[in-house]
């Protein structure tokens, strides 16, 4: 699951990977949580002069999708996250997943390990970044809802899909990762459908993220500065009550 990401990268580093024309400068942010408003990026059918490819471009949505179909936004679960293995099935994501693929920027993610059912003792966050300390991208949906008034707004859901072993001991899910090299096939929406772009839906290597335990001030939104991501001790892993081995099962965030 991704249910807490930072984006502390500069405009010049998201030119330089995402290929983009422009961009509008940006504070870092160290806590983005839900319903907030991310950046992502969209690639457009106007072609760069000279270029077989479409442009991209940078715009910021409201993390939490909305599919189209729906009336009452209140009466609606927010969706920060959508399954990659069936979300080419799902009534709520399918129309993205065919003509609206996004890349999600982010400079890692975090995640809580959950204590066992029957033990006692807090959950513990940690952040999840690249081991090389590179901006990446994850994969994302995006959808433009349209109210009874004929206000719009753009969502953004990331694409999940099971831990590697970096994060398989905090929790069973994580978001996908685009490489580089597969960015302008994922966010092709024209010519490739989304069977021609399943097999990028799997987990990142299991040496590319490390996962360093961090205090519980992520937990508040309010926490946006850089301390959250310093590393702290932890205590040994809870045990299951009447058990004498720890158990290493996570609930979900």
């Amino acid at each position: 699951m991704c249910g807490r990401f930072a984006l502390t990268a500069t405009p010049n580093e998201l030119l330089e990977l995402f290929g983009l024309l422009k961009v509008e400068d940006f504070p870092a942010r160290f806590n983005v949580a839900p319903t907030q408003p991310i950046l992502v990026i969209i690639a457009s059918e106007r072609r760069e002069p000279g270029s077989n490819l479409p442009e991209r471009h940078a715009l910021l949505v409201r993390w939490g999708f909305m599919p189209g179909w729906v009336k009452n936004p209140r009466s609606f679960p927010q969706l920060i996250n959508a399954r990659a293995e069936t979300a080419v099935d799902k009534a709520a994501f399918r129309a993205a997943m065919r003509h609206r693929r996004i890349l999600v920027p982010a400079s890692g993610f975090y995640e809580w390990r959950r204590p066992p059912k029957g033990t006692r003792g807090s959950s513990q966050a940690y952040w999840v970044r690249p081991r090389r300390g590179r901006l990446i991208a994850f994969a994302g949906l995006m959808e433009t809802w349209s109210s009874a008034d004929g206000s719009e707004i753009d969502t953004a859901a990331i694409l999940t899909t099971g831990a590697n072993e970096a994060v398989s001991h905090i929790h069973n899910r994580m978001p996908v990762v685009v490489q580089p090299e597969d960015f302008s096939r994922w966010l092709d929406c024209r010519t490739q459908e989304p069977r021609d772009v399943v097999d990028l839906l799997s987990p990142a290597p299991a040496d590319y993220f490390e996962a360093i335990p961090v205090s519980d001030k992520v937990n508040a939104v309010a926490n946006t500065g850089p301390e959250i991501q310093e590393e702290v001790a932890t205590e040994p892993a809870p045990t299951e009550k009447g058990s004498g081995a720890d158990n290493a099962q996570m609930s979900l965030f």
